[in-house]
């Protein structure tokens, strides 16, 4: 029931490869896992050790075809970017790319960075909070209203049937004079 446990190790060299192929020389991936060396049986399945050899690691921009092949290519090129390659434009890219832009920075530079992100973000909050507040205000607003076009609605239905003014201010909280507002709008 154990997880599986991985260790990478990312190298900036190449293991003693003396008695390989040319192929061999040139792999830059490595899945080792412990072996029985009785049996030559796998030890533990769930522990594997994988081995990045970076400096074998040579494909261009163009030749990347996984998004493994795109990590191995940022790490192994991050240093020398200074944009953000078209075959890199994904989004988990561009965050790396904003983060190493601002891990480069001086402390100054960083310093005045968080105080201008702060103030952004400052901003942003007040904007947000005032366009609740003014949904908030116009879904009142706009009940108010409906309740009053309403309350003119019963008035005018009222008088059609002949219902007295005093059961009318009764019924909808409304004066007489403005009953009688209403009243003369509708002849």
């Amino acid at each position: 029931e154990l997880k599986s446990v991985y260790t990478i190790g990312i190298l900036d060299f190449v293991f003693d490869n003396d008695g390989d192929t040319e192929e061999e020389k040139e792999k830059y991936l490595h899945e080792v896992q412990l072996v029985d060396i009785d049996t030559h049986k796998v030890f533990y399945d769930k522990l594997t050790f994988i081995y990045l050899e970076m400096p074998n690691f040579n494909k261009s921009v163009g030749e990347l075809e996984t998004r493994f092949d795109k990590w191995l290519y940022v790490i192994k090129n991050l240093h020398k970017l200074d944009r953000v390659p078209d075959a890199l434009r994904e989004t988990i890219f561009e965050k790396l790319f904003e983060a190493a832009e601002v891990a480069k920075m001086t402390r100054d530079e960083y310093e005045n960075y968080e105080g201008s992100l702060k103030y952004y973000r400052d901003i942003q909050n007040s904007l947000d909070y005032s366009f609740e507040q003014g949904i908030e205000q116009g879904i009142e607003q706009g009940i108010e209203q409906g309740i009053e076009e309403e309350k003119k609605n019963v008035v005018i239905e009222s008088l059609k049937l002949g219902i007295d003014i005093a059961t009318i201010v009764k019924l909808t909280g409304l004066t007489k004079k403005e009953i009688n507002e209403i009243q003369k709008k509708q002849k």
